[in-house]
């Protein structure tokens, strides 16, 4: 007596590999969302990264620090026509010609001073907006970038506007004016360090933007999807 023969399995659930695509299993879209697998969160189906590459970003911010520091030359135009001029007055004494500050009490040197720190925080803040407003996204060369290009863009400022001011010798100004005749002393900077506030400002302001309104990551989903976390059947022991 025979046993009777198993009946053939149908044509759809043949294993054998026909070399046809092989459908996801359950909970697929779940598995293949995880960083660096063939599709990523924004359904990218090569897994590139979103935003420019590491050498755009090293371009783009050589731009920025050339843009911000040619600033520079309107900052010192600026600081050589608003800031308050000093008195002097030339005199002879033994022979041999003195300059000394006609007011010895006054704040003008002190004003010199100030209003290049509040243009210079002027446009730190300028600066940062507009910057912030090409790209948004940031990134560590741009942050840079801001700050090199605020401290170059000070350092010409400087420069520029003591080059358009008064002659720097102040002896051979005094002779040219004459005796006892008040004339403007040349542009300086008391406090060198009053060059880091267009860096300064440009920073914070940015950093602020970027707080505020710069974009965000996704929020990671607190639920599980179907079929991502599998769980043993209910009453099995061996689990």
């Amino acid at each position: 007596m025979t046993a009777p023969l198993t009946p053939p399995p149908p044509p759809n659930e043949r294993s054998s590999y026909q070399g046809g695509p092989v459908p996801p299993p359950v909970g697929a879209h779940a598995v293949g969302a995880a960083p660096g697998g063939p599709y990523d969160f924004h359904g990218d189906p090569h897994g590139e990264q979103d935003g420019p590459g590491m050498l755009k970003e090293v371009r783009q911010a050589a731009v920025t620090v050339v843009a911000v520091a040619l600033f520079g030359a309107l900052l010192g135009v600026l600081w050589w026509k608003l800031a308050p001029s000093v008195p002097l007055v030339g005199d002879v004494v033994g022979g041999s010609w003195v300059v000394y500050l006609k007011d010895s009490e006054g704040e003008q040197a002190i004003g010199v001073d100030g209003t290049f720190t509040l243009l210079a925080l002027a446009f730190g803040a300028l600066s940062a907006v507009v910057v912030f407003l090409l790209r948004r996204r940031g990134g560590v060369p741009l942050v840079v970038a801001l700050g090199v290009g605020g401290l170059l863009g000070s350092l010409l400022a400087w420069r520029l506007g003591v080059w358009l001011g008064p002659t720097q010798d102040v002896i051979a100004h005094a002779k040219d004016v004459g005796k006892g005749v008040t004339f403007s002393a040349p542009l300086k900077l008391g406090a060198k360090g009053v060059l880091l506030a267009w860096s300064f400002a440009a920073l914070v302001v940015h950093l602020g933007l970027t707080g505020l309104f710069g974009p965000r990551d996704p929020e990671p989903d607190p639920w599980p999807a179907p079929g991502q976390f599998p769980s043993a059947p209910y009453g099995d022991k061996s689990a």
